[in-house]
């Protein structure tokens, strides 16, 4: 289906990256500037405001956390340029300063001394002179390498582990064969595979690594005593779905990247890679956080393989929606990007299952809006490390 010859329309930027998306965004920095951000992209139509609940008080890893995820997300190359509004100036400019470094146009408005009215005004007539500008910027055409693809699966059951996420697995294995850049994640479901990704990594180094990030999330666990996670992993939907242990699930999960790859590297949340090949982010598993943390770590477009069915999307990254539970595709169908159910009917094989995908992840890279961007699901959810001061 591809090969290092393949080839997508995509949107390269100021830094060399290649987004399938061309969004202006308008960002804010906390809570307190979402109804700015909001009126500005009324005002300005075509902008996309980017509200969140987050961004006050907040302090240490978790407050580093929080700018990495802004600065990431207005570096993504899906976006072409950036509106930043803030409460005040500082925090403001210190997210305008990190997208800046990558060449990005972006401006900040602080509403602190200004009120709401001068800021939306100011702030409506930047993005309308960003947007005229974007709207102008045409597709070229860029090597599969430079795509960038992230996976997170979500509501699976007996049918993910079997059908969509092996589907995964087959596309990733092919991505990775022609050098393209891959990450997964959901360090919690990973909880009784831990040996099966240990034995995929590339390096001692890699999975030293990857154990670090993994016994941190244990010690989390032990450190507030709770020894059982029922109702979170796996969750009443999970069991519902036939999964009855986090091993059983993790089992599944793993199955996303593929048999052929390897784990080149490990990133912290929100990381981006520092070249291609697979890379494990450590990350939640609430569907919403993890695919931010996927667009914030400047990935482009994404596999989401869902057994009970799931909704999210995201609002700079396309989720491809990939299920091969017959019952969901029929009752679901307008969230499904890719019916695989075939596969588990024996009707096709695993080989032609990944390059259905692959297919639909062409299609969308060109332009193809994906069923949650047409459904106009923007889950946007920040990871959240402590309690704020």
């Amino acid at each position: 289906m591809i090969s290092k010859d393949t080839t997508f329309w995509g949107y390269r930027r100021e830094n060399g990256r290649v987004g399938v998306r061309n969004h202006v965004i308008i960002l804010p920095v906390d809570d307190l500037s979402n109804a700015s951000s909001e009126a500005v992209a009324n005002n300005i139509k075509g902008t996309l405001a980017i509200p969140h609940p987050y961004g006050r008080l907040q302090f240490g890893a978790d407050l580093d956390l929080h700018f990495r995820t802004l600065i990431g997300t207005g570096c993504n190359p899906n976006v072409a340029a950036v509106v930043v509004i803030g409460i005040e100036d500082g925090w403001t400019q210190k997210v305008v300063d990190g997208i800046a470094k990558s060449g990005k146009p972006v401006v900040g408005f602080g509403i602190e001394g200004h009120g709401d009215h001068e800021t939306i005004m100011k702030a409506s007539k930047a993005a309308r002179e960003l947007l005229q500008a974007a709207s102008e910027k045409h597709r070229e055409l860029c090597k599969i390498e430079e795509l960038w693809v992230s996976t997170k699966c979500g509501e699976s059951d007996t049918t993910s582990g079997c059908g969509a996420n092996p589907t995964v697995g087959s596309a990733f294995d092919k991505l990775y064969g022609v050098g393209a850049t891959l990450v997964f994640g959901e360090t919690s479901e990973i909880t009784g595979g831990e040996k099966v990704v240990v034995s995929r990594c590339r390096t001692p180094q890699v999975a030293e690594d990857f154990m670090k990030v993994f016994n941190r999330y244990q010690d989390l666990i032990n450190r507030h005593k709770t020894s059982d996670l029922s109702d979170s992993q796996p969750t009443k939907g999970n069991i519902a779905g036939g999964l009855t242990t986090i091993e059983e699930k993790a089992l599944g999960n793993i199955q996303k990247i593929g048999k052929k790859c390897l784990v080149d590297g490990v990133l912290d949340k929100a990381e981006s890679p520092t070249g291609p090949g697979l890379w494990f982010m450590d990350s939640s598993s609430a569907a919403a956080e993890m695919v931010t943390l996927c667009a914030a770590a400047g990935f482009a477009v994404h596999f989401f393989p869902t057994g009970q069915g799931n909704v999210i999307g995201n609002p700079i990254l396309p989720v491809i929606k990939i299920c091969a539970n017959p019952r969901t595709v029929r009752t679901m169908s307008e969230h499904i990007d890719v019916d695989s159910s075939g596969l588990l009917q024996r009707e096709i094989s695993l080989d032609q299952a990944g390059d259905k995908l692959l297919d639909m992840m062409l299609r969308t890279a060109n332009g193809r809006l994906t069923a949650a961007e047409a459904l106009g699901h923007r889950e946007f959810v920040l990871t959240r490390l402590y309690e704020s001061a």
